[in-house]
């Protein structure tokens, strides 16, 4: 009993007693809790993160601007004054998540529709087709300030309001699909904006119609949904990004294993006898970082190629900037091993420290979740990780098809990550065995 006591009390001494291990052991569950916290818990309006979108008013009417500056006072929505091409183009880049056409003659026909159910006019809606949820959102808030817009300019006073009313009294007067009994109904609600708003339905009753299906209201427009495709008109695949984001994870992963091996090698002094070589530490840091490099990028290579032979995965963009991002990335993650060995200082300490680091860099490039549903201040922030990067750019040249154009900044960036990181190495890494 006294031995496995004593056992027990080692183990206990050598994991509290290396502190730095403790430290990433209790702040990597902490800021994974906190993070995910974040994005799906209970937070006030100044933090919700608005939906970018765009509103093409082709009809111009009262109606319709009205419609628009209400959508636009909405804390949901980001409405961005663009025209329908610049409009379109945001929304391929994954700028916008969606671009509402109001169709000339909206604010005629919408207030008409209501009641007779014909003639609707139809809303185009093109969306990212990586957030059809958001396109819910928006489907579903367009409802809401569509039918407030309409039913204000039925009840308004405004010249614009009495005409829409009188046309809609027209409609009914000689409409030859209702009953008696619904066509007075119907001209009686005109007269009452209280009859308006509480008499929903009316049943069908005996005249001169009397099979004719009871009065309802129904939506006043429909909707028509198109996707976002690339240049090549090819549909959205999920794995592209997928791909993407796990390759970005597991690559980086191998990057502890790079600075990891590392320290072992001058634990056990083989960079004492490198060094005994004509050699310079720049020297040494530099092999370390293309050998790594290159394991990082056939990798990459091997992950994408999977993707393609079973999943569908295409480059729809740059060829260039494909190869351009997977050069860039790998030379990244090289450096970053190397950063992160220069830190941990030991094989255990490293390993927590660079297991901490890589999640925490995966959680904020939008490898894990679309960088788009965090709060405003954290896509910004995000901006400050490479993964972030890395991830946009692999989608921009893959679903998306963009040009060399989307691809050149996140390669450039990547690249100024790593040099960096190896700045910091060369200055920080300690040559002795501690």
């Amino acid at each position: 009993m006294h031995a496995l006591v004593a056992l027990v009390r080692k183990d206990l001494v050598l994991f509290f007693s290396d502190r730095k291990a403790l430290l990433i052991s209790l702040a990597a569950p902490i800021a994974i809790a906190a993070f995910f916290g974040s994005l799906f818990g209970p937070s006030d309006n100044s933090e919700r993160t608005k939906i970018p979108i765009a509103i093409i008013d082709l009809d111009q009417s009262a109606t319709s601007q009205k419609l628009v500056a209400s959508m636009a006072a909405d804390a949901t929505f980001e409405v961005r004054p663009l025209d329908a091409a610049a409009a379109a183009d945001a929304v391929r880049r994954g700028k916008l998540r969606a671009v509402l056409a109001l169709p000339a003659g909206f604010g005629r026909d919408a207030p008409r529709a209501l009641f007779g159910g014909r003639g609707k006019p139809e809303i185009e809606i093109q969306y990212d087709p990586s957030q059809a949820i958001t396109l819910q959102i928006v489907q579903g808030l367009l409802t809401q300030h569509v039918m407030e817009t309409v039913m204000q300019t039925l009840v308004s006073n405004n010249v614009a309001g009495t005409a829409v009313t009188q046309t809609a009294r027209d409609d009914v007067a000689k409409s030859t699909r209702l009953s008696e009994r619904a066509r007075t109904d119907l001209l009686s609600l005109f007269d009452s904006v209280d009859r308006l708003r509480g008499d929903q339905q009316t049943p069908s009753g005996s005249g001169s119609n009397p099979g004719a299906p009871p009065i309802a209201f129904s939506l006043p427009y429909t909707t028509k949904e198109v996707a976002a495709k690339s240049p090549s008109n090819s549909q959205y695949n999920a794995y592209s990004h997928s791909f993407a984001g796990m390759g970005v994870q597991f690559i980086l992963f191998m990057g502890i294993d790079l600075g990891i091996k590392l320290l072992s090698m001058r634990r056990m002094g083989l960079w004492q006898r490198l060094r005994a070589a004509p050699l310079s530490r720049s020297f040494l840091l530099t092999s370390q970082v293309a050998s790594g490099g290159v394991i990082a990028a056939l990798l990459f290579v091997a992950i994408f190629a999977a993707g393609i032979a079973f999943f569908n995965v295409r480059v729809e963009g740059s060829l260039a900037g494909f190869v351009g991002l997977i050069i860039a990335f790998a030379i990244m993650t090289a450096a970053f091993g190397l950063f992160i060995a220069a830190l941990g200082g030991t094989p255990e300490a490293t390993r927590g420290l660079a297991i901490f680091a890589t999640l925490v860099m995966v959680m904020l490039g939008g490898a894990w979740v679309p960088a788009f549903v965090f709060p405003p201040w954290l896509q910004t922030a995000s901006l400050v990780m490479p993964t972030r990067w890395a991830v946009d750019g692999f989608d921009a040249v893959t679903w998306r098809g963009l040009g060399f154009d989307a691809a050149w900044l996140p390669i450039v960036v990547q690249l100024g990550f790593a040099v960096v990181f190896l700045v910091i190495a060369a200055w920080r890494f300690d040559w002795d065995e501690q």
